[in-house]
C-alpha cells in the first residue's frame, strides 16, 4: 500500500512540477482519496490543484503515461492564469459516472426494502 502511495505522489509531483519552483506545496487533506496542492504566486490565478488518487494510480501503469502527463502539464500551465482551481479528472468527468451509481444504489435499496418488508 505504501509503495502505491509513493508512486501516486511521484506522478502528482511530476504533474505540478511544471509550475514555478517554490510556488506549490502539498498540503494535508481530510479526504484520503485526493492529493491537494496549495499554490502561492502573485503571477498565477491558480490557488489549488486537486488530483484524485484513483486517477493517479491508473496513470502509474498506463502505457501512454508520458503522453498523458505531458498533456496534464500543458493543461495545468494554461489553466494557471485563468482558473483558481485545477482538478484531475475534471468534475464533468466524475459527474457522468455519478448518475449511474445513484441509479444502482436506488435499485439496491428498493430490493433491500422489498426483502425487509417480507421479513
Amino acid at each position: 500500500m505504501a509503495t502505491g502511495t509513493i508512486h501516486e505522489l511521484q506522478v502528482a509531483e511530476e504533474i505540478v512540477s511544471v509550475l514555478p519552483s517554490g510556488s506549490y506545496m502539498r498540503i494535508c487533506s481530510d479526504e484520503r482519496e485526493i492529493v491537494r496542492y496549495a499554490i502561492r504566486s502573485n503571477d498565477l490565478k491558480l490557488r489549488t490543484v486537486v488530483l484524485r488518487r484513483e486517477s493517479l494510480r491508473r496513470l502509474v501503469d498506463d502505457p501512454a503515461r508520458a503522453v498523458k502527463i505531458e498533456y496534464l502539464r500543458r493543461d495545468l500551465i494554461r489553466s494557471s492564469t485563468r482558473r483558481g482551481e485545477f482538478r484531475y479528472p475534471r468534475l464533468s468527468s466524475i459527474a457522468r459516472v455519478l448518475p449511474r451509481r445513484a441509479a444502482a444504489t436506488a435499485r439496491a435499496m428498493a430490493a433491500l426494502t422489498a426483502v425487509a418488508s417480507v421479513l
